[in-house]
């Protein structure tokens, strides 16, 4: 048996977080009691500090899975919580999420909910056991079923329309920020953002994904099996983009992309681009006294342990804007196999000095722990990962900053680290620490 030190992910059923990040949705768990309050305490509250939200936390409804289901199976039991949801929880849409046990024992869910929906219920279901794996797999499990049980075809296709998907709602410590930023972006370039999950997200959103012109997929490989989806389903073509755009060289290459993909004349573009590279570089400007100053330790190494989407996004901009060289990398996500050397080419070429950047894919602390130790770091790095980390930091007077799950060291609203205005807010927290450092 493998035992995983310091968790920085859960179950496939911690996609309860998914639907919740959709306003006014609510997930039916069909789960043992305490897996959805469990779930909740660790991706959200251990997470900066997301709170409950809309029919979150304690009040999501659960049929309470015990020996007695197990025994003589949790279908009326599953059948009677929906009815009750339905009646008391005032929602646009429902989503029935299965955990481990009723899974192993073989409800058939798909029987109970389609009877509700053909009652014309705004309800889905999805299986999210935890064995199925982690709450980044039940996360793509939930938009499957969204894609096949609750889009349809509806009404020409809207010029200029582009579909967001991209980081796991409430995993992503700073997700909602993020989602903005990236709508923001787009909305740059005179095209429609439509968000799916976040403050502009929901079920009006849902009802305008077959309309859209362009699925737009910021991930380097979860959301890939959606898009196809999507593709098949309704004929829309996808751009994926494989890494979160932070600061001004990858912001500007994003950007480009998209342009091309929607048909964006590249002057107004490159117009776009060159105002905001002019800005972030005015303020990056006013702060290179300091930034070049070696009397404070400024460090020129980090380490990140983080997940696939900002591991790389972090990487690429303190190396190519920063100039800082990654010393070690950590992507604690789970990739699966088959995309793991495209996540590695994230990192090739992005530092003269290594060819290919050392990465290594692993969720468990003790091995992050072990490889660090057996690293020489002839300066202080920064640390970038989860509050795990920061404990391991103070061995090798490492700065730490906690930008990853579990990040109960900070309070995190509308944080985002994404595009020129989040290189600059990364920028601000990385060296803050430093200064703090030497007060």
């Amino acid at each position: 048996m493998t035992t995983v030190e310091q968790a920085r992910h859960v179950c496939s059923l911690g996609a309860l977080q998914s639907v919740l990040a959709m306003p006014r949705s609510v997930p039916i768990l069909h789960a043992g009691p305490g897996c959805g309050q469990k779930l909740w305490g660790a991706v959200a509250e251990a997470n900066g500090y997301q709170g409950a939200g809309y029919a979150g936390g304690s009040a999501v409804p659960c049929s309470n899975f015990t020996e007695r289901e197990v025994i003589f199976g949790g279908e009326d039991r599953l059948r009677e919580e929906i009815g009750n949801a339905l009646k008391l929880m005032d929602a646009d849409l429902f989503a029935v999420l299965t955990g481990c046990t009723p899974d192993i024992v073989g409800d058939d869910v798909r029987r109970v909910v389609q009877e509700f929906q053909k009652r014309g219920a705004p309800i889905f279901w999805a299986e999210t056991g935890g064995f199925h794996g982690s709450n980044y797999d039940g996360h793509e499990r939930v938009l499957l079923a969204l894609i096949e049980q609750q889009l349809a075809k509806g009404g020409d296709i809207e010029p200029g329309l582009v579909n967001i998907w991209s980081i796991v709602p409430y995993q992503d410590t700073f997700w909602e920020g993020d989602i903005e930023a990236l709508s923001t972006l787009i909305a740059s370039l005179g095209l429609r953002p439509n968000t799916i999950f976040g403050y502009h997200g929901g079920p009006n959103a849902l009802a305008r994904v077959a309309r859209a012109e362009l699925n737009l997929l910021v991930s380097p490989w979860l959301g890939l099996r959606a898009m196809k989806a999507l593709e098949s389903r309704f004929g829309t073509p996808f751009l994926h983009y494989p890494v979160l755009p932070i600061g001004p060289a990858e912001t500007s290459r994003f950007l480009r992309q998209l342009g091309e993909a929607t048909g964006v004349d590249s002057k107004k573009v490159e117009e776009m681009i060159d105002e905001q590279e002019r800005r972030y570089f005015h303020f990056v400007g006013r702060s290179a006294d300091i930034l070049l100053e070696v009397r404070m330790g400024i460090p020129a190494r980090f380490v990140t342990i983080a997940d696939s989407f900002y591991a790389p996004a972090i990487a690429r901009f303190l190396a190519i804007d920063f100039g800082l060289r990654p010393e070690q990398t950590f992507i604690i996500d789970r990739t699966p196999p088959e995309y793991q050397d495209a996540v590695r080419s994230l990192f090739a070429g992005i530092h003269d000095d290594l060819a290919e950047p050392p990465v290594i894919f692993t969720n468990d602390g003790g091995v992050i722990r072990e490889t660090l130790r057996n690293v020489t770091f002839p300066s202080r790095p920064f640390v970038i990962g989860s509050n795990w980390d920061r404990v391991l930091a103070k061995e090798f007077q490492g700065y730490p900053l906690s930008v990853s799950l579990p990040c109960s060291d900070r309070l995190v609203m509308s944080r985002s680290y994404v595009g020129y205005e989040g290189g600059l807010r990364l920028a601000e927290d990385l060296y803050s620490v430093v200064f703090s450092y030497h007060q």
